[in-house]
């Protein structure tokens, strides 16, 4: 059954009950701090430990705060000219993934401190990967629009908009309809060497991805062919495609790998697929669905509605609206904390990042950002947020 769109306070209730028990300098890169310093209004009292090794290192006691009572303010902001992010996407292991589409046709990849680590080009030889298509050239270019990681960190896949060669029609945009475009690519990167180690042929113009915790799929939305690549992440194989809907996007995997979620932006719907059996099913969702993430403990589903304007929980099991927020224009991704009391989401039509808390539905914080933030990555080690800004910027947000 589906509710209105207000946020009552017995849907906040449900939403904060179904969350109970979740377990819980510059640089050569552009990278510089923020000339207003960190929020006035928050404590500054640092607590050194010493470690059995003898070492000593100081820590923030807001750290040890849940999320929903911390506070955003800027740490440093990352821009050069080979930026221009569509995505930004943390590795778990401390680097941070910039995938900058046919602007920049690389991926810039960045440590904690905001120095730039490696800068991968996008060009890469389809015949060595036994990838090459009749008729096109086997070297081309892509562009690199969003990143997943394997389980362990040492693998990341990368989808590509469009590909550019002889041979090639790289003009399927966001309004395509499902014709007969050309393929798509992912790319598997070593973490290690930063190498282009396979191109994996999906659907027409991937879009995000996702690795199951699991790590035995990949799962690719592609946006034109309307459909869900299934792969096989040992073998790099395609080995299912389902179709889902008009312009699917955003992908969310339980924390067992047994359930996927997939946002179809053209039908108001997410699709709850079965990885077992592959039995799917639709969910409303409001309207353009763009972005997922599920709560630690799998059990509320989060939703950016890219024209409304909000964010909504969903029960990811029976499929009943909680609650719907309001947080700015264009709200295109989002981040949830590893708490999950909180969720950072950008508005791409706005210039902000708005924090909402999970317990309630409201937003808690906005705060300012470069303009359009489209990607947005979390931290957990350093509790910070990364925003992707399509203008050409990264932005790295403290919540403490």
């Amino acid at each position: 059954m589906r509710r209105s769109g207000r946020v009552a306070s017995a849907a906040a209730l449900l939403v904060a009950a179904a969350l109970t028990g979740c377990t819980a300098p510059a640089s050569s890169s552009g990278a510089t701090p923020p000339a207003g310093g960190t929020d006035p209004g928050a404590p500054t009292t640092s607590v050194a430990t010493t470690e059995p090794t003898g070492t000593t290192t100081t820590t923030d006691p807001r750290d040890a705060l849940p999320s929903d009572q911390r506070r955003l303010s800027l740490a440093m902001r990352i821009a050069d000219d080979g930026l221009q992010p569509k995505s930004v996407v943390h590795s778990g292991t401390g680097l941070f993934f910039a995938q900058n589409m046919m602007y920049r046709h690389s991926v810039a990849v960045y440590a904690r401190d905001g120095s730039l680590v490696a800068t991968i080009d996008d060009r890469v030889d389809l015949g060595a990967f036994g990838a090459a298509e009749a008729g096109r050239a086997a070297i081309v270019r892509g562009a690199p629009v969003e990143a997943a990681f394997s389980p362990d960190g040492a693998t990341a896949w990368v989808s590509n908009y469009k590909m550019y060669g002889d041979g090639w029609r790289p003009v399927a945009d966001d309004s395509c309809q499902g014709r007969n475009w050309d393929p798509g690519y992912v790319y598997r990167i070593d973490v290690a060497s930063f190498a282009v180690t396979d191109a994996i042929r999906v659907g027409a113009v991937p879009k995000y991805l996702a690795a199951s915790p699991d790590g035995r799929l990949l799962l690719v939305s592609n946006f034109c062919s309307q459909d869900l690549s299934v792969v096989d992440a040992a073998t790099g194989e395609e080995i299912r495609r389902i179709l889902v809907g008009l312009h699917p996007r955003g992908i969310a995997i339980t924390s067992d790998s047994t359930t996927a979620f997939v946002a179809v932006m053209g039908a108001a719907t997410v699709v709850r697929i079965d990885l077992a059996t592959w039995e799917a099913a639709e969910i409303p969702a409001g309207s353009t669905p763009r972005h997922l993430v599920l709560s630690p403990d799998d059990r509320v589903l989060y939703v950016t509605n890219n024209r409304a304007g909000t964010v909504r929980a969903i029960d990811a099991s029976s499929g009943e609206e909680l609650a719907v927020v309001r947080t700015g224009q264009q709200p295109r991704s989002m981040a949830i904390s590893d708490d999950g009391r909180s969720l950072w989401v950008v508005n791409y039509a706005d210039d902000t990042l708005s924090k909402v808390a999970t317990a309630t539905m409201t937003v808690v914080q906005q705060i300012a950002t470069d303009r359009r933030p489209v990607g947005v990555t979390y931290d957990p080690a350093d509790n910070r947020v990364w925003v992707a800004n399509y203008s050409g910027s990264l932005g790295v947000y403290d919540d403490r």
